[in-house]
């Protein structure tokens, strides 16, 4: 078991919050008359302040995900039925296998620009991937009804011309809602190259984004003037809310500026699909790859950038996980937390259990369980940090916060939901709210659920340690996220359980 953060070293720079007034450049007349783009200024000044994270509202795809998934399913149900009797048993299964593998090839992933022909060798690779593995199943259930070559191939080409028909007509739907249906989007990015990226959305209505400012953090830069320039965190948030923003269209990468980078929570909050496009053509300069090259937006290389995990399915394992080792652990320990209940109550006092509000996953607060490690006539503040070595500490509440046994009982608000065994390190609202103006990126951690332990602490990062590097390893964790990224940190946490260190709060 890992601890809770302890007194905070400040380092780094402190974050800039949200300042006041309006920064709008001068709008071209012909902008005016758009209503539906216009944006209002900001009514008065507003002081920066820490706030809790929003749940982040669902990104709408305008269907293009279902549609998808549909030509994949009919494409293998058509192909199966093409089979002869002893393979109709993997109806069921084709389609699902087949989804896994496309959804594995990011066939499913947004696109501007989707083209079922480039995808043409995709596809044909993950067809033959398919329709062997259902001819070594079927040879080796019932090798009398094995498939001939000339069947496998023939599933195969089948696949591969319906699964491309049924997406092209997808793809034709998914451009015709888009001309008839287009989104607002933001533009961010410094001076002319968001002004060309925005005129180029402005004049292709077919990429289905309709812009609606640019969002600049360099104040003097020298922009086109036929759309709102935003300069102010307050602005650029304004202009997400009134214009129903749902997209944002970055000219570099977001982390290249720390300005921009802090943008990147205010879209996520409200649920905008972020984009990174290449106005410059940095990528064909330099020879430089992009990890999509078929998408494209009237000749900029473009690509979606994700925040945040976007795998509920392996969230739901994780979950799932979780409660099953939680319960577990819970069984395992029962005689350990028994002697650490007895422990306290004989030395301590009465009030073997502490209590204390904790801040969750999208800033829900929840009720954190420990045992308590400070005298009975001692007190824990909300807005007071405490170590292994307080006065108010005794002996045996010494050796429960080094050896982190004192974290035993978390076990259990890991089953009812309110944690994870892995991930950020849960704090009090008080220092939250703290942080949060203080350290860049602090605020993101809470887009995942809190854990027990988690990256930052296997590396050493409790006790008197950074509280921005301990925010930078969190979110580091988050946008690595995997289910072998979770079981390696169990098992770096359990291998160094009884090396007792300072730490915990």
């Amino acid at each position: 078991m890992t601890m809770d953060s302890a007194p905070a070293r400040h380092t780094g720079q402190g974050g800039t919050g949200p300042t006041g007034g309006s920064a709008f450049a001068p709008v071209h007349p012909a902008a005016a008359r758009r209503s539906a783009t216009a944006i209002h200024p900001p009514r008065g000044p507003r002081t920066g302040q820490a706030r809790t994270a929003l749940r982040p509202r669902r990104v709408r795809r305008r269907g293009r995900v279902l549609p998808l998934l549909t030509a994949d399913a009919l494409a293998a149900v058509l192909t199966a039925t093409t089979l002869p009797a002893a393979a109709l048993p993997v109806l069921s299964a084709a389609p699902l296998l087949l989804a896994a593998l496309h959804a594995q090839a990011g066939l499913y992933r947004p696109r501007l620009a989707p083209s079922a022909l480039l995808e043409l060798p995709v596809l044909a690779g993950r067809s033959a991937v398919l329709w062997c593995s259902v001819a070594a199943v079927t040879a080796a259930v019932d090798p009398a009804r094995a498939m001939g070559w000339s069947a496998l191939l023939t599933a195969v080409c089948l696949q591969v011309v319906l699964a491309c028909t049924g997406r092209g007509l997808a793809n034709q739907l998914q451009r015709r809602a888009a001309l008839r249906w287009p989104a607002s989007a933001l533009v961010v990015g410094p001076g002319a190259g968001a002004s060309a990226v925005a005129a180029a959305l402005h004049g292709r209505p077919e990429f289905g984004l309709r812009p609606v400012g640019l969002a600049d953090s360099q104040a003097h830069a020298e922009v086109d003037g036929t759309l709102p320039l935003l300069s102010t965190h307050e602005d650029i948030r304004r202009a997400v809310i009134q214009n129903s923003v749902g997209h944002a269209v970055f000219t570099r990468p977001p982390e290249a500026d720390e300005r921009t980078a802090s943008l990147v929570r205010l879209f996520h909050d409200h649920g905008c699909r972020l984009w990174l496009a290449d106005p410059a053509g940095t990528a064909k300069v330099t020879g430089m790859r992009v990890a999509h090259p078929t998408d494209q937006l009237w000749g900029y290389a473009v690509q979606p950038l994700l925040p945040r995990p976007a795998r509920p399915l392996e969230r739901w394992a994780k979950r799932g996980i979780d409660t099953v080792l939680a319960l577990i652990a819970l069984l395992a320990a029962a005689p350990v937390m028994g002697l650490c209940a007895l422990a306290v109550r004989v030395w301590d006092g009465p009030g073997v259990i502490f209590r204390q509000e904790r801040v969750g996953l999208y800033g829900r607060p929840f009720t954190l369980l420990k045992f308590r490690t400070l005298r009975a006539d001692a007190h824990e503040a909300a807005t007071r940090w405490t170590v292994a070595g307080d006065r108010g500490m005794s002996p045996v509440g010494s050796f429960l916060r080094k050896s982190s046994l004192d974290e035993l009982p978390q076990l259990w608000n890991v089953v009812r939901g309110d944690m994870a065994l892995v991930g950020p390190r849960p704090e009090r609202p008080f220092f939250v709210a703290k942080f949060s103006t203080v350290h860049p990126g602090y605020e993101a951690r809470h887009r995942m659920p809190v854990g027990i332990t988690g990256l930052a602490q296997i590396n050493g990062l409790r006790g008197d340690t950074s509280i921005e590097d301990r925010a930078r390893f969190d979110n580091h964790y988050i946008d690595t996220w995997s289910l072998w990224q979770d079981l390696w940190i169990l098992a770096r946490t359990a291998a160094s359980f009884f090396r007792f260190r300072l730490g915990g709060s």
